[in-house]
């Protein structure tokens, strides 16, 4: 990408898209343009369409979407399918029509069959039944990947797709109902501790074992592909290493302060039993991870307290 290239990132108030835009910053980037979603509806063909006629930008980032944890993904099923469908249609049609260099979307591990093989290649898209309760949000994604490389195909679009892993850090999001299961831990055990209580519950048995990302070191891994990758199908962004829900809680309770003792409520779903990337093709590409869990989750925790600290 030139240094003068005007790049636009589509979610940039997320964690992945604000993790994006701090990176591109940091780089000397500084034709950046952005939108709140209440200056430009992404699901709105007509407003995607205006847009990109007015800006037309060289780059994309496509870190916009409809997300969130177990609970939010099977209670708002159709929310989940249209309104992705409806964001990654209208951004990368867009981004055909008006000349865009290059698109990166970004994807999600969830895009995995439930049963797949571990590690996740990215030759096992598409091999088997999807994990029930966010199969709407995998199916979205999934679309997009296809529609990346039917673009490439047909128009010659240079559209690639990455697939991060399970991803924490600055920006996330903490709701009690709608937040993945790191920022769901964080809240809890920091509550907890201020409230005295003895115990928390964790949902299922503890047994899933799931890999993290920084999603700073997901924002690096992006930039470094937009310079370097150009192929089309997928890549896995994400560190190779898993742990155990029940060995996540522990380190987080330990990083908190908590001090009572942790329960499992074995009624509410596990989920997925393995989520763990291959990535192989990554390393290949000369890209690895640098920030460790343990660290990690100090400097997300960090980020909690001085945003919501005073909250509870």
């Amino acid at each position: 990408m030139e240094q003068n290239a005007k790049i636009f990132i589509a979610g940039h108030r997320g964690m992945v898209g604000s993790a994006i835009y701090r990176k591109l910053e940091k780089e000397g980037f500084t034709n950046l343009i952005v939108r709140t979603s209440a200056e430009l509806d992404l699901r709105s063909q007509s407003a995607v369409a205006a847009f990109f006629e007015t800006e037309k930008p060289d780059y994309v980032f496509l870190a916009a979407a409809k997300v969130g944890g177990i609970v939010a993904n099977n209670t708002y099923r159709a929310d989940f399918l249209y309104e992705n469908l409806a964001i990654q249609n209208n951004v990368i049609h867009q981004s055909y029509l008006n000349g865009v260099k290059k698109l990166m979307f970004l994807g999600s591990s969830c895009i995995y069959p439930k049963m797949a093989p571990q590690p996740l290649k990215e030759d096992y898209l598409l091999t088997g039944l999807l994990e029930q309760t966010n199969e709407p949000y995998a199916i979205a994604k999934i679309a997009g990947i296809k529609m990346c490389d039917a673009y490439r195909d047909q128009y010659g679009c240079n559209f690639i797709s990455v697939m991060p892993t399970n991803l924490y850090g600055y920006n996330d999001n903490y709701h009690p109902q709608n937040s993945h299961v790191l920022p769901a831990l964080i809240r809890k055990f920091h509550e907890a501790k201020n409230n005295g209580d003895k115990t928390v519950t964790i949902w299922g048995t503890g047994s899933p074992k799931r890999e993290f990302l920084f999603a700073d070191d997901l924002a690096d891994a992006c930039f470094y592909l937009m310079q370097t990758y150009n192929e089309p199908n997928l890549i896995n962004i994400g560190t190779g290493e898993d742990l155990s829900i029940k060995e996540l809680a522990l380190l987080i309770k330990d990083i908190v302060g908590f001090e009572g003792e942790l329960a499992f409520d074995e009624t509410k779903p596990d989920g997925t039993p393995r989520k763990l990337m291959d990535v192989s093709k990554l390393h290949a590409q000369g890209w690895k991870h640098r920030v460790e869990l343990p660290e990690g989750i100090k400097l997300a925790y960090e980020d909690f307290l001085s945003k919501n600290g005073s909250q509870f």
